[in-house]
């Protein structure tokens, strides 16, 4: 990509998903870019061009862009001469369900240490009002000639990298006009429109998209039920309840639920905010409802055909919250395994990329993981499709039902054609389907 014409030094603070595709794609754009983070092997590994997580694309683009890309533990050194920082750590729920903003006020301290910086910029997701208190702190501390942009990211894991170059909005919220015209200028060469708002409708614009994306899922999966009880099927039904254009098809498909790090975290962080404010978002408890009880409804059917879990062996085809990532935060298939565990089963795992976290350890330590399918499922009495991989399109399924002492297999994403899993011999369940 050719050199912006009006390239800016820039200062990104977190290299998780969001800092390290914010950092190399704004180095693709041509501007220079020094990421922080605080964890010295991250940054050891970044700096010899390792990605720390699995995302397509990004580690070429770091390469790709060395010379204006470099990585750093040391917030001054990130900061010289920078002329833009960007916030995009981490922002947890805290013991209430609140965000824990702990490392975002780290950073608005550090930016005392840059003499040329002209405007701050957050991507971190952040409860509605933080805006103007960060304002407030950067004009006590003598930065009142610093801007202030809330500029919320709408990437999706799996495809990070292209919902940056190519999105379908960017979203600027400032206090004043200059600090929106910098921030788009950052962007020239990005294929997407600029909606320019200011800082609360920014920071809330976030927390609705994903409630919203939620919502559609927890839709599909509550007429999947339904689907089940009057032996319809919720692909044909949601397939063309998603060809009316003002419903649209997107994130209507049925499966075990939402997961991964935004969806949780988001719309506990709206109901949050809300309760804080006297409301109760009746819609949205029960979105989360639905989604709470999605896997657990799919675990029953799979008791009720096996007769119970106790000294049962069952194989679980997919760690990742979904295909095409490696993270497994809030991943279906840990409420899953800690299920099935609890009532004495024996639980086997397959997945090609996932990284199991500290959060998750303690449940998966238990299971067993192998690495291909055919070995998952040796003598199990059941299998599970947690994830939607494409490469279980492509196992010897007939060998696999060969293999297990029972040939039971939940489809918990419709991944599979239920005929072709019949006749290689598979008692084939599915969510939604007849």
């Amino acid at each position: 990509m050719d050199t912006h014409p009006d390239s800016r030094t820039v200062a990104v603070f977190g290299a998780g998903y969001i800092g390290l595709v914010t950092g190399a794609c704004l180095a693709e754009l041509g501007h220079r870019v020094v990421v922080r983070d605080i964890v010295p092997a991250k940054v050891e590994a970044l700096t010899r061009g390792e990605v720390p997580f699995h995302e397509p694309g990004l580690g070429e683009l770091i390469l790709r862009n060395a010379g204006r890309l470099t990585f750093t533990l040391d917030p001054v050194t990130a900061l010289a001469g920078a002329e833009v920082a960007y916030v995009c750590v981490d922002t947890p729920p805290g013991p209430a369900g609140d965000a824990d903003l702990s490392r975002v006020w780290s950073v608005v301290k550090e930016l005392r240490t840059a003499p040329d910086l002209k405007a701050v910029v957050v991507k971190s997701t952040v409860p509605v009002g933080t805006g103007d208190r960060i304002r407030e702190a950067l004009d006590r501390a003598g930065l009142a000639h610093v801007g202030y942009a809330s500029n919320p990211e709408f990437t999706a894991e799996g495809k990070a990298v292209g919902d940056f170059l190519a999105p379908d909005r960017i979203v600027v919220g400032t206090f004043e006009a200059d600090t929106a015209d910098l921030v788009a200028a950052l962007h020239q060469g990005v294929d997407g429109p600029v909606v320019r708002m200011d800082v609360r409708s920014a920071e809330l614009t976030k927390l609705a998209a994903n409630a919203m994306l939620a919502t559609r899922i927890s839709f599909a999966n509550e007429i999947s039920g339904l689907c089940e009880a009057t032996g319809a099927d919720v692909e044909q039904v949601m397939g063309a309840v998603g060809m009316d254009p003002r419903i649209g098809p997107g994130f209507l498909r049925a499966g075990l639920g939402w997961g991964g790090s935004c969806f949780p975290k988001d719309s506990i962080a709206l109901k949050q905010l809300a309760s804080d404010t006297g409301l109760h978002l009746q819609l949205l408890g029960a979105v989360i409802e639905v989604n709470n009880l999605q896997p657990r409804r799919a675990l029953q059917r799979l008791k009720d055909e096996l007769g119970g879990f106790a000294g049962r062996r069952v194989a679980l085809l997919g760690m990742a919250f979904k295909a095409g990532t490696d993270d497994m935060r809030q991943a279906p298939g840990t409420v899953v395994t800690s299920r099935l565990l609890a009532e004495g089963a024996k639980v086997t795992c397959w997945d090609p990329l996932a990284r199991v976290g500290a959060a998750e350890t303690e449940v998966w330590s238990a299971a067993t993981r192998y690495d291909t399918v055919l070995e998952t499922v040796a003598e199990a009495d059941a299998a599970i499709v947690l994830t939607e991989w494409p490469q279980l399109l492509d196992v010897a399924w007939e060998a696999a039902a060969g293999q297990m002492r029972s040939a039971v297999l939940f489809d918990g994403r419709n991944l599979l054609d239920p005929a072709r899993m019949r006749e290689a011999g598979f008692t084939y369940l599915s969510v939604g389907r007849a």
